[in-house]
């Protein structure tokens, strides 16, 4: 908080008591100060100097309520990144760092327990596995197999990281980004008014989930594309009152992701409506101020695509037809002769919609056909599905969305093998994408086309040499894998319901404070967030990959639903009849203070 400012001590108008200054005890007692021992004066000077922030008396876990700004202290304190003008102070400019960052670990003892524990076990995987774990999809990256399949933004990332290093070095910095990713979500929810513990354990997935640690240890676009997510999302929270600046900074975090993942381009749509709802004077502004900045890199990166290829697009569109004929009932469609032999028997559906998409023995390209006829052929079958058995496709996709909540996690042959997303004591393999040739050398198969001719090679040497792997520490990582370190599927339930009920609070304008609106705010736009990131891919096909976003948007909406909840109810019943408790224990109530814009919080 700048000095002067509204609100801040020694301002004109600041409330009575509410600035404190050193010696100030020693002054307000005189008589008492004269009895004091030398010892308890010491103890009082102590006090005192602590008592000199510059947001003086507001707890770090008290951080944002309604519409206060962060001051210095608690940006300090919290691990916030504050105003440079507004971060030093005559409390805390002489502290060393590391007096700060003791303090600032012990306010915040679960979230660092929680960071050390993250930081523990991705230098495990990073130790286990070298020069990283290679998948399929990472020769799309490195190679360029099957071009045009996903947009180059990854690509261009790897290139420059490893201009100075090699995949290990790419691997070591998801795994940076991941504890970042924990850190900027613990800020975020603690500026939307939840309390320390509920913010640290609602970071917890990202620190601990086995599934995040191996997708970081991992050449895939997958954390980069996390990463952006929470970036923009960070930056539209970050203040009550979105101004113009934040919502195209936001617009073009988020805008960029689409040129990372193809899903990117529909983050607008949980963005714009955030914005919307949240109104205010600026409301229709700011939403306007978003979309086009979205737009803007999405338009650029199309542009050069269509300047180099002939082609104004991301990247290829995902077909539907693996979905399609596997919900199909084939003996009850009506079907011209020559599409019926595509249809797969319930035996080869069993198999799940990626079998029947991308295999070579799947019946879409097994069987006969004329020549130059078998794309018009599939078209027909998939428009038949489409127009005849709708039901059948939604509930397809319904049964699919809803794995996510399963208690356990095991084999299924309808999708895709969740062991190429789990530890393995053996450097894992792909054949004929990704195998190990004399000496553990790593060899890749790079496929130009679908069911095109494979070219083999070594991989090259500067990317990080042979395959390594520290079987002791992977036996360890996948123990605690396959043991439940995981994000339980229940739980995930539970929070799903938590960010749907919190959202609704943001519509409840009547009857819910500024407090209460903030953080029903915050959770709307991570629950839509989370609705679009997980959803969307299970309409194609589901894969516990495409469920980790889960841990960056499902869990904080969950958690500041929670929180939401709780603030509505302290609103209802008030402090003297919460006989329960839960305000008092689960929220952080401070007192309020006018908004710099002079518009109420969330307008």
């Amino acid at each position: 908080m700048l000095p002067g400012a509204p609100g801040a001590p020694g301002a004109p108008g600041a409330p009575a008591g509410r600035t404190a200054q050193p010696g100030s005890a020693g002054a307000a007692a005189p008589a008492r100060a004269a009895d004091a021992t030398q010892a308890g004066q010491a103890a009082q000077a102590a006090d005192a100097a602590q008592a000199v922030d510059a947001g003086q008396a507001v707890d770090a876990g008290q951080a944002v309520d309604a519409g206060q700004a962060v001051d210095a202290g608690q940006a300090v304190d919290a691990g916030q990144a504050g105003d440079a003008g507004q971060a030093g102070d005559a409390g805390q400019a002489g502290r060393p760092w590391q007096a700060r960052a003791a303090i600032a670990a012990r306010r915040h003892w679960l979230v660092s327990l929680l960071l050390a524990a993250g930081l523990v076990l991705r230098v495990a995987a990073q130790a286990a596995y070298h020069p990283a774990l290679i998948y399929v999809d990472t020769l799309k990256y490195l190679y360029g197999a099957s071009p045009g399949s996903e947009p180059l933004g990854y690509t261009a990332l790897l290139r420059l990281i490893l201009l100075a290093g090699d995949l290990g070095t790419a691997a070591a910095i998801q795994h940076v980004l991941g504890l970042a990713m924990a850190i900027a979500l613990y800020v975020v929810l603690l500026r939307r008014g939840a309390a320390r513990w509920l913010a640290a354990l609602a970071v917890a997935p990202v620190l601990l989930d086995a599934y995040q640690l191996q997708m970081e240890q991992t050449i895939m676009a997958d954390v980069w594309f996390e990463t952006m997510i929470v970036a923009g999302l960070a930056v539209l929270l970050w203040r009550p009152a979105v101004t113009t600046s934040f919502a195209v900074a936001g617009g073009l975090i988020l805008g960029s992701s689409a040129t990372v993942k193809q899903l990117g381009e529909l983050l607008v749509l949980p963005a714009a409506a955030y914005l919307l709802v949240a109104g205010g004077r600026r409301a229709i502004a700011c939403s306007a101020a978003l979309v086009v900045a979205f737009a803007a890199p999405i338009l650029c990166y199309c542009g050069v695509s269509y300047a180099r290829t002939g082609h104004f697009r991301l990247a290829h569109r995902q077909p539907t037809i693996g979905r399609l004929v596997a919900a199909a009932d084939c003996a009850t469609l009506k079907l011209p002769p020559a599409v019926r032999p595509l249809c797969p028997a319930p035996a080869e559906q069993a198999y799940g919609p990626d079998f029947l998409e991308h295999d070579g023995q799947s019946p879409l390209f097994q069987a006969p056909a004329r020549p130059g006829t078998r794309g018009r052929l599939i078209a027909e079958l998939g428009s038949a599905i489409r127009h005849q058995q709708p039901g059948r496709v939604v509930v397809s996709i319904a049964e699919d969305s809803l794995r996510m909540f399963a208690l356990t996690r095991g084999p299924s042959l309808w999708i895709v093998p969740i062991s190429r997303w789990q530890f393995q004591t053996r450097y894992p393999v792909y054949p004929p994408w990704v195998t190990l040739g004399r000496g553990d050398d790593i060899v890749v198969g790079v496929q130009r086309a679908v069911f095109g001719r494979f070219r083999f090679s070594v991989l090259k040497p500067s990317y990080g040499g042979r395959a390594q792997v520290d079987r002791p520490v992977a036996a360890l990582l996948r123990a605690y894998q396959l043991d439940g370190g995981y994000t339980p599927g229940p739980l995930l339930a539970v929070l799903a319901l938590t960010g749907l009920a919190g959202s609704l609070a943001a519509f409840a304008r009547r009857v819910a404070s500024a407090r209460t609106r903030q953080l029903a705010l915050g959770c709307l736009l991570f629950t839509a967030t989370a609705a679009v990131v997980l959803f969307v891919p299970d309409v194609y096909e589901f894969s516990w990959r495409y469920e980790l976003p889960a841990a960056i948007t499902l869990v904080p909406g969950g958690v500041l639903g929670i929180s939401a909840l709780l603030s509505l109810r302290y609103d209802r019943v008030g402090p003297r009849q919460d006989r329960a408790g839960f305000g008092k224990d689960l929220l952080r109530r401070p007192r309020a203070r006018p908004h710099p814009s002079g518009d109420a919080p969330g307008q």
